[in-house]
């Protein structure tokens, strides 16, 4: 089946709370989508950001990001009072995230106040579903509040660090009652998203969500699990995940996550993978695999090295491990994020997975004939992007384009002018034969370079783009489904 979606993530969706959240704004968005004749709606990671609000070095990979909850929403359910949603952060067309999170976390301290005694056996009743992360989680965050924000591997107290039981029994009772508000918090957050989910599943429009193949070293995850991971005996990392230079990058990404000890997971029969894989697919209707070459081939930079210059591939646990999810987790729907380094092992890994894979129209006019994201080299088994939210925008890489780009691009895209390059760009990918196309919706509103979602190595200024109120009209929805219709895409 040919389908469409679109990507926008829920922290740029327009609203009142200076941050998209998981209210009204969302319902709509989801109605737009319907309207427009799309069939998926793409998010980011929606756990809780880390360094840099990065959504990509989370806290948890299982926890939802409370910036995310809807203050109105709880207004109407009795656990804040209309005059306590006062004073929110105003700006429309970013993120503020200083204030937002000052502002948010009051509010939800408040709703935790409020609903002491009413809702205990719902809370009590999803601790027990989630108990496989969550007290792990609360307990995280406490400790983390407690020892000034710092990491983990910095905490005063080695006992906690090694997580040893009478070390473990004492902050939990010295902490229970912060540990039960980031339990409500959860709460929240995961009693809201199933009801969006169930909502737009309603309206015919599945969640594409994007899970990170690494968490971070700073997470509840590697803390709680650290024979998962690649550490010491002082439990600090051997090794962290980046890539190597590349024409984009004289020295390389370091990422700096801890790497998995795959041959330990191996013998568990990858446990920790399954539980993770099999909250996902809870999640999400579709899962983006972040980094699938790192099922294949990982890289390995030495821990402390200060560019990624010096590491060098190692092998990953490859079919094994997709054996084992598919007899553990079978049916889940995903996508192999599979840019970057791929060689005949990785095509081989994918081909025997079966998972589409992606490719980008931007990257496509270098010039060179074997490009994979020429259109005319894109396979049905594929999802096909304008850009991802890795990239400028359209309108922002057209500005930088190299002339040898642009004139490809006007040839391929049947095209002449620079105000008709958005048109063509999409037209380009929802004509294209892969089953699935996804259009960032800065690409459908064509807009410049500061509406960018990410500056892949940068710090400072990301994560921040907002959709301005009212952009996503009937009339975008009217424009779109026409789009859709006439190349043979989502409904009419």
């Amino acid at each position: 089946m040919r389908q469409s979606g679109i990507l926008l993530h829920i922290t740029s969706l327009p609203g009142p709370e200076g941050i998209g959240t998981m209210g009204k704004d969302a319902y709509q968005f989801a109605d737009f989508l319907k309207a427009a004749g799309m069939a998926i709606w793409q998010v980011l990671p929606i756990s809780p950001t880390g360094y840099g609000e990065s959504p990509y070095q989370s806290f948890s990979t299982y926890a939802g990001n409370p910036l995310l909850i809807d203050l109105a929403l709880l207004v109407e359910e009795g656990l804040l009072k209309p005059e306590q949603q006062a004073a929110q952060p105003n700006r429309q067309d970013s993120v503020d995230y200083v204030a937002v999170i000052a502002h948010k976390e009051k509010r939800l301290r408040e709703a935790f106040a409020a609903a002491q005694g009413k809702l205990d056996e719902e809370i009590a009743a999803f601790v027990d579903e989630q108990s496989h992360w969550l007290p792990d989680y609360a307990l995280f965050r406490a400790l983390k509040a407690h020892f000034g924000g710092g990491s983990w591997l910095a905490w005063p107290d080695e006992a906690i660090r090694h997580r040893q039981p009478d070390a473990m029994r004492r902050y939990a009772q010295q902490f229970r009652d912060e540990i039960a508000f980031h339990s409500f918090v959860q709460y929240l957050f995961f009693r809201q998203w199933r009801a969006l989910k169930e909502y737009a599943n309603g309206q015919g429009i599945r969640l594409f969500g994007d899970m990170p193949i690494y968490v971070a070293m700073d997470s509840s995850d590697t803390w709680a699990h650290p024979e998962v991971f690649q550490l010491d005996v002082n439990l600090k990392p051997l090794g962290v995940a980046g890539v190597p230079p590349d024409y984009f990058s004289r020295n390389g990404q370091l990422w700096g996550n801890p790497l998995y000890n795959w041959k330990a997971l191996k013998r568990t029969g990858y446990r920790w993978w399954m539980e993770r894989m099999r909250a996902m697919g809870e999640y999400f209707d579709l899962i983006r695999v972040d980094h699938f070459i790192g099922f294949s081939k990982y890289y390995d930079v030495p821990y402390g090295a200060t560019t990624a210059r010096w590491g060098q591939w190692r092998r990953g646990p490859g079919r094994a491990f997709f054996d084992r999810l598919n007899q553990d987790v079978p049916g889940l729907n995903i996508v192999a994020e599979d840019l970057g380094a791929v060689d005949n092992r990785v095509r081989g890994l994918l081909k025997y997975c079966g998972y589409p894979g992606m490719k980008v129209l931007c990257f496509a006019f270098s010039g060179e004939e074997d490009n994979p994201h020429l259109p005319y080299h894109i396979p049905r088994n594929c999802v096909y992007y304008t850009g991802t939210h890795d990239n400028d925008t359209a309108m922002g890489w057209w500005e930088s384009a190299a002339s040898s780009e642009k004139k490809l691009a006007r040839k391929l895209l049947g095209f002449q002018k620079d105000d008709q390059l958005c048109e063509a760009m999409l037209a380009g990918v929802l004509q294209n034969k892969a089953n699935t196309a996804i259009l960032p919706m800065q690409d459908i509103l064509c807009l410049p370079t500061d509406a960018r979602m990410n500056t892949p190595g940068t710090l400072g200024g990301n994560w921040q783009w907002r959709m301005k109120p009212g952009v996503a009209d009937e009339e975008l929805a009217a424009r779109l489904r026409e789009l859709n219709h006439q190349y043979g895409r989502g409904k009419t």
